[in-house]
């Protein structure tokens, strides 16, 4: 629990923004890097050229670090793997498979390396290969997701590894934050709370959808296939449902999603957008500005664990410990 992953990142407070694909833009990174936070840009299905633009637009929002999430499913994996590189990215974090085959190079680059992970084994695996650092991800996380609960994961993959552990999935607010530092994190990864964001650039629809969310409000589509999502219900993700019930193959259901991701980041399309967010979506109850969430976040984590805080927070040096936190 002493990783002091501030020192290693650079950053104020011990959090980092989710690689949300669609979501996280050059305009909410830059929010979250200038609160004091790791903001990321997520490749998700980006061309490499475009990842480009959204680095650069990103520098010119903001001279504090960020990194860059690049899903390895995606075709173009390796030119994005490049262009990190190229572009003297400090950070990046990977999902939807394995980073070993660019590891070295990421570090030769002087790149910081942390894939989501869903699992002991995973985690491991990853420290095997060389990674800094693991972000642990709980099943209540939004996206594509593993089986194991945030609460019980973390301190497994805690007691495993020796590298840092990021907790993610579930949390947003202050008391998520102190559980998860108590759990063995040195810090923690938040998506669901950031797309609610007065700079996040997503469709209001989204926003609105996040903050309208009751505790029961989001469904997994996609086990039978090995692929599982969690969003919040509509009509599109009860049509896969039952689709899935009624032995729907992988590819039959790949082909009716295509799109709607964008549909609901973009169109805000109620209907027939995925609107990808986690179980923590009940908590989130207003659209505040990214600065005002972290420190929110980070205040009432301190008050709640005071001298026990196992991570120091330089965030947190202009505020004493006694400090209200607003909610």
């Amino acid at each position: 629990m002493n990783h002091n992953i501030c020192e290693r990142l650079k950053i104020d407070y011990p959090i980092i923004q989710g690689g949300m694909a669609w979501v996280a833009d050059a305009h909410l990174a830059a929010a979250v890097s200038n609160a004091g936070g790791l903001g990321i840009v997520a490749a998700g299905s980006m061309t490499p050229e475009l990842l480009r633009q959204e680095i650069r637009l990103a520098r010119t929002k903001t001279d504090k670090p960020f990194g860059v999430n690049i899903m390895l499913m995606n075709p173009e994996a390796d030119a994005l793997a490049d262009v990190v590189c190229e572009e003297h990215i400090p950070v990046v974090t990977t999902g939807a498979g394995s980073p070993g085959k660019y590891i070295q190079r990421w570090r030769e680059a002087g790149i910081i390396i942390m894939p989501v992970v869903a699992s002991v084994a995973y985690a491991r695996r990853m420290e095997s290969l060389g990674a800094d650092a693991v972000i642990a991800e709980g099943t209540e996380a939004g996206g594509h997701i593993g089986e194991l609960t945030t609460f019980v994961l973390i301190p497994q993959v805690a007691d495993a590894v020796q590298i840092p552990v990021i907790a993610a999935g579930g949390i947003a607010d202050g008391r998520g934050v102190a559980a998860a530092l108590m759990l063995g994190a040195s810090g923690v990864q938040v998506g669901t709370r950031f797309v609610t964001c007065n700079e996040c650039t997503v469709h209001q629809h989204y926003k609105q959808r996040i903050l309208s969310a009751r505790d029961i409000d989001t469904i997994v589509t996609g086990r039978s296939g090995g692929h599982p999502v969690r969003c919040l219900k509509n009509k599109l993700t009860r049509h896969l449902k039952n689709l899935e019930e009624e032995g729907a193959t992988f590819e039959e259901l790949e082909t009716i999603t295509i799109g709607s991701l964008r549909r609901a980041v973009k169109e805000g399309s109620l209907d027939e957008g995925s609107f990808m967010a986690g179980q923590s979506a009940g908590l989130v109850k207003a659209c505040q500005p990214a600065g005002e969430m972290i420190r929110e976040m980070f205040l009432q984590a301190l008050n709640l664990l005071g001298d026990r805080m196992p991570v120091q927070i330089p965030g947190l040096r202009q505020f004493g410990g006694d400090q209200p936190c607003s909610h």
